[in-house]
């Protein structure tokens, strides 16, 4: 059996995630590790969650509010905009990419109008 990041041929590879490309960039830019924290904001008889990174003495939050099964998805929207931030295109079109990234079906948990 093979692990999900192994080479083998025939196997699926895991794609990488924004998280797993901001961590990269810190240990090539020999910036200290990430910090994720889960926030949270009770709204009627729902919780929305978001994510705040904090990186090189900045704190990012994550662009948009998701129902509690898409936690996950707050960690990749915050991770997605510290990278941008970081290497300069704060403004840039990650947008665009994400969608493509994530996939068909990965982005139903934005709870739409809750936006930052």
């Amino acid at each position: 059996m093979s692990s999900p990041g192994s080479s083998t041929s025939g196997v699926a590879q895991r794609p990488q995630v924004w998280q797993d490309r901001l961590q990269e960039h810190c240990r090539r830019a020999q910036l200290p590790a990430p910090r994720y924290e889960i926030v949270s904001d009770r709204r009627g008889k729902r919780t929305a969650w978001s994510c705040t990174i904090t990186v090189s003495g900045q704190n990012i939050m994550a662009r948009y509010w998701y129902d509690g099964q898409y936690v996950n998805q707050a960690k990749e929207d915050a991770a997605e905009k510290a990278l941008q931030t970081l290497q300069g295109r704060a403004n840039g079109g990650g947008a665009a990419g994400r969608g493509a990234e994530l996939g068909a079906g990965q982005q139903q948990g934005r709870i739409v109008g809750w936006g930052r």
